[in-house]
C-alpha cells in the first residue's frame, strides 16, 4: 500500500466554466495537494458555450489556479453548448477514450466532480479504479440521465462513495435511491484569510465603481440559469432600490453583464417605466476578485427557486462581513441561521429583509465573527483527505483491472 504522501488523484470535469462547484472543488483539489497528494484535471470539454458566455478553459480562473498549483490538466478537447450542466452527447470516440484510459491508469482514486463524467466513466473497457462521485447540488431529479449513470455505476461497483456538500444533498440523493451509506456530507468551506472584512478594499472598490461609502450595496453572485431566478432577484431590486436612493445592486457572474440579451430582457420587463432605477443596477459579469465585491457589499443576495445545496456566496460572502438573505433552498437556511435573513419567494419581501439586513448589520457582526471556523477551508480539505485515504486503503487490496 502507497504512504499517503503518494496517493494519486485523478478529478474528472464536465469542463472549466464559471460555478461554484468548480470554484469549491479546484480549491478542494489545490488544498490536497498541498498536502502531499498527487493531483491530476481531466476536462471533457476544453470549451463550453453556455450563460450567454463563451468560456474557454485556458481562460478559467480554476484552470490557471491549478496550474499555477502544480496541478496538470488535460482536455478532450471538446467544444460544447450546454443546458443546465448537461453533457451535449455521450458518445465518445476511441481516441478520447484512450486518453481518458491513460489518464486513469496513473490514478488510484478518481474524483468525479458531480455525475456527468460518470457518462466517460462508466465507458467499457476503461481501467477499475474506485471513483468518489462529488455531489453539489439537491435536485437529483433535474440531472438528466446522469442519476442513471449514478446508480450504474454505484451497481457495478465502480462509484464507492459519493461527497455531499450539504445535508439537503445527502437527503434528496438517498430519496432518489442512492444508498445512505455510499454518502459522506462534507460541509463547504472557504479560505479564511483571502474572504474576510476589509475596509480598506471596502472603499476602493466602491470608489472605482462611483458608489458613495455610505451607499447600502446588495450583492448578487450567480451565473445566469433559470434555477437562480434573477427575474426574481431585478422584482425586488427594483422594490429595493424605489425606497434607497442611494442604494446599488451588483450582479456578478456568467451572463452577468451587458452581452447577454436574455438579462436585458429580464431588466426591462422588471424595472417596466422605473428604467431610472435599473442605472444602479451594475453588470459585473465573472469577476475574480470576489472578496473586494463582497467585502464592498451590505448584503449578499441569492433568490433561487431550486437545486441548491451550500451556495458558496452566501458563505464568501458572510466571511467578508455581508449580511446573507436567502430564500429557503438546500442547507441555505442552515448556513445564514444567526446570522442573515430567509424570505419567501416574494420580491417585496426580500426588498424589506434587504434593508433589515443593511440596518442590522453591525448588530450581526460578532455572532458571525464568532462562527467563521465553522465555514474553514481548513476543515473541509482535512475531511476531504481522510475520505481518500480512507476509500484507497479499503480498495488497495483489490488488484486493478489490467489495460
Amino acid at each position: 500500500m502507497r504512504a499517503r504522501h503518494e496517493l494519486r488523484v485523478l478529478s474528472v470535469y464536465e469542463g472549466f466554466f464559471s460555478g461554484g462547484a468548480r470554484i469549491l472543488h479546484s480549491d478542494v483539489v489545490l488544498g490536497l495537494a498541498e498536502g502531499g497528494q498527487s493531483h491530476q484535471v481531466l476536462s471533457i470539454h476544453g470549451e463550453v458555450h453556455r450563460e450567454a458566455t463563451r468560456q474557454r478553459m485556458e481562460d478559467d480562473a480554476c484552470y490557471r489556479a491549478l496550474t499555477s498549483g502544480g496541478v496538470g490538466v488535460t482536455s478532450l478537447g471538446r467544444t460544447a453548448g450546454l443546458v443546465d450542466g448537461t453533457v451535449a452527447a455521450n458518445v465518445f470516440s476511441g481516441p478520447e477514450l484512450a486518453e481518458t484510459a491513460r489518464s486513469m491508469a496513473a490514478a488510484d482514486v478518481i474524483l468525479s466532480l458531480k455525475e456527468q463524467p460518470l457518462a466517460l466513466l462508466n465507458q467499457a473497457g476503461l481501467p477499475r479504479r474506485p471513483v468518489v462521485v462529488c455531489l453539489h447540488r439537491s435536485d437529483p431529479e433535474n440531472q438528466g440521465p446522469a442519476l442513471d449513470e449514478l446508480k450504474a455505476a454505484i451497481a457495478d461497483g465502480t462509484v464507492v462513495a459519493c461527497v455531499c456538500c450539504a445535508e439537503s444533498t445527502r437527503a434528496a440523493y438517498e430519496a432518489a435511491g442512492i444508498p445512505r451509506e455510499l454518502l459522506h456530507v462534507i460541509p463547504n468551506g472557504v479560505d479564511l484569510l483571502r474572504f474576510r472584512p476589509d475596509a480598506a478594499a471596502r472603499l476602493a472598490f466602491r470608489a472605482s465603481l462611483g458608489v458613495p461609502a455610505t451607499a447600502p450595496v446588495v450583492v448578487f453572485a450567480a451565473r445566469y440559469a433559470t434555477m437562480k431566478n434573477v427575474p426574481l432577484l431585478l422584482r425586488a431590486a427594483r422594490a429595493w432600490l424605489a425606497r434607497e436612493p442611494e442604494g446599488r445592486v451588483l450582479m456578478c457572474g456568467a451572463g452577468m453583464d451587458d452581452a447577454n440579451p436574455a438579462l436585458a430582457a429580464d431588466i426591462a420587463s422588471a424595472f417596466g417605466t422605473h428604467r431610472h432605477l435599473a442605472k444602479r443596477v451594475r453588470l459585473l459579469g465573472v469577476r475574480r476578485d470576489m472578496e473586494t465585491v463582497y467585502a464592498a457589499a451590505d448584503v449578499v443576495a441569492l433568490t433561487s427557486a431550486s437545486g441548491e445545496a451550500a451556495p458558496l456566496c452566501l458563505i464568501e460572502g458572510m466571511m467578508c462581513g455581508a449580511v446573507p438573505v436567502t430564500t429557503d433552498v438546500g442547507d441555505s437556511a442552515k448556513i445564514v441561521r444567526g446570522h442573515g435573513f430567509v424570505t419567501p419567494w416574494d420580491p417585496e419581501a426580500i426588498a424589506l429583509a434587504w434593508t433589515a439586513a443593511v440596518a442590522g448589520r453591525a448588530g450581526l457582526a460578532p455572532a458571525l465573527a464568532a462562527d467563521r471556523e465553522r465555514f474553514s477551508r481548513t476543515r473541509m480539505i482535512a475531511a476531504y483527505a481522510a475520505l481518500l485515504d480512507g476509500v484507497h486503503t479499503r480498495t488497495s487490496r483489490l488488484p486493478a483491472q489490467p489495460l
